[in-house]
């Protein structure tokens, strides 16, 4: 099963977010574990992330998470403010898979 971890600045504001995610992910009857966690477990997470998503809030530690997560051959990207404010889990979700499917 894929991991998809969600980080932001305490792991609480992407909770929403991962429920709409995972809504999605059961009508696509797509087996994924999504979860929310603050930034400050990245280091945590790394070894079992398939992916890594940033909420808007964490977007400037980019260029430094992806760096870090490269070694571990896990790809890191930015949430879409404007899918993120709106909630829209389908289409975070969509680009997560397009992540695992083709890591930056």
């Amino acid at each position: 099963m894929k991991k998809i971890f969600l980080c932001c600045a305490a792991g609480m504001s992407t909770s929403m977010l991962v429920e709409k995610m995972k809504q999605s992910a059961t009508q696509r009857d797509f087996t994924v574990e999504i979860t929310a966690v603050p930034v400050s477990d990245f280091d945590q997470i790394i070894t079992e992330a398939d992916v890594i998503l940033l909420g808007p809030q964490v977007k400037f530690q980019l260029k430094s998470l992806s760096t870090a997560a490269a070694a571990h051959g896990v790809p890191v990207a930015a949430i879409d403010m404007m899918q993120y404010g709106s909630m829209q889990g389908d289409k975070v979700l969509d680009h997560a898979l397009s992540l695992l499917n083709n890591p930056q």
